[in-house]
């Protein structure tokens, strides 16, 4: 735990997902929330078909969700929010005549029926 999923629109060329999971993740451990930095688990998706309201403009977007155990205050996930929000702000330059619109949801995972185990090799 946690789980972070990115999802990002394909007119974003200049934007590294790499680099952006990368960033996300290390702010996530330096947040202190996490037991382990191997607890983190995230993925990147390119959304090649999408719309950004009705206009004709391009637009663009980058969402991420932060699946965490349930029990954290309001105010740890706000401030979860608010860091993620502020790396996907610095990620890259941002293309010029496009709309981009940032966004971060944090979402809780029920700890009574969340199940996990590690496979060694």
């Amino acid at each position: 735990m946690p789980h972070l999923h990115m999802e990002y629109t394909a007119n974003l060329t200049d934007l590294n997902a790499d680099v952006a999971l990368m960033r996300l993740n290390n702010t996530l451990v330096g947040s202190g929330q996490f037991a382990a930095e191997f607890d983190i688990k995230s993925r990147a998706v390119k959304v090649e078909t999408f719309k950004v309201g009705t206009a004709l403009a391009e637009r663009a977007f980058v969402h991420v969700k932060l699946a965490l155990l349930s029990g954290r205050s309001a105010q740890i996930k706000k401030q979860l929010s608010d860091s993620l929000l502020a790396v996907l702000q610095d990620l890259c330059e941002w293309p010029s005549g496009v709309e981009v619109q940032l966004c971060v949801e944090i979402l809780d995972i029920d700890r009574d029926s969340y199940s996990k185990t590690a496979i060694n090799n």
